[in-house]
């Protein structure tokens, strides 16, 4: 299979670069990668929708505020982890988490440490998003066992609720590559409690979970929440991201029809994530 690396120089770059990932994780575009002039977005080439995107993004150029040039790079497979360990930086969670490499020196990390081998997946913790579900996470007392982390990714999360106490912890991916490197960061991990699934959300019929974690992007996460309703028990909370600050209202009113009331939300650099507790 080959990946698609979409080069995107944007000026400016803020708040344009943010709003073109938001905007681009609905085409297939998967992993993001934020430069000094804009984004570098990637995908399975085959799985994209290239050309609506050119139409219904930013990438139709029809934003005066913002000009911007694009370039096409097509990768081989073989090639993937030589361009994601080229660029791949650890990364610190307020100094009580770093997420870090295979090839990063682990005793100059601070706090917990998460090692993820830099593949295709998202979830590396450079995006904003995975950084704050980490901190709502590591802000909290204590997990309960049963967590349910709906597009792992590179179980990330799953593993630092793993670290954090939980146990009988699920993850579920829809792509195929994404639980494979799931299943290879669970030995770098030392994880016993979690287990990883491919598939999508029709896995969690008649399943129960006490917490569900979910950093995908608005539209998946609306079409999902009714079936989080179902599988959370009542007073289990529901930790969301993959969304802007602006979307909050939005997304905390559609969950209060599924009986989700809000907790609070955190912000960083334009992206939120929300806590809401099931009724």
């Amino acid at each position: 299979m080959e990946y698609l690396a979409l080069k995107v120089q944007l000026n400016p770059v803020a708040p344009w670069g943010e709003i073109l990932i938001a905007q681009l994780a609905e085409y297939g575009f998967d992993s993001f990668e934020e430069t000094e002039n804009g984004i570098i977005a990637y995908g399975a080439a085959g799985e994209i929708a290239l050309e609506k995107a050119y139409i219904e993004t930013l990438l139709n150029g029809e934003t005066e505020e913002v000009q911007l040039t694009v370039e096409e790079e097509i990768i081989p497979h073989q090639n993937w982890n030589e361009v994601w360990e080229s660029d791949f930086q650890p990364v610190e969670v307020e100094g009580r988490l770093t997420i870090l490499a295979p090839f990063h020196d682990a005793e100059a990390a601070k706090g917990m440490k998460i090692i993820i081998q830099p593949k295709m997946s998202f979830g590396t913790g450079h995006h904003q998003t995975t950084w704050m579900m980490s901190k709502l996470l590591l802000d909290m007392k204590q997990l309960p066992d049963g967590i349910l982390d709906m597009g792992t990714g590179t179980g990330i999360l799953a593993f630092l609720a793993e670290k954090l106490g939980a146990k009988n912890i699920l993850g579920i991916d829809i792509e195929p590559w994404s639980v494979e490197s799931c299943i290879e960061n669970a030995v770098f991990n030392d994880s016993t409690e979690t287990t990883f699934l491919c598939g999508d959300i029709d896995l969690i019929k008649g399943k129960t979970f006490n917490m569900i974690l979910a950093n995908i992007n608005k539209n998946i996460l609306k079409a999902q929440i009714p079936h989080y309703s179902e599988a959370l028990i009542s007073g289990g909370k529901l930790l969301l991201s993959g969304f802007f600050e602006t979307d909050v209202d939005e997304l905390v009113n559609y969950a209060g029809d599924y009986g989700f009331s809000y907790d609070f939300h955190i912000n960083k650099e334009n992206w939120a994530a929300v806590c809401l507790q099931k009724i």
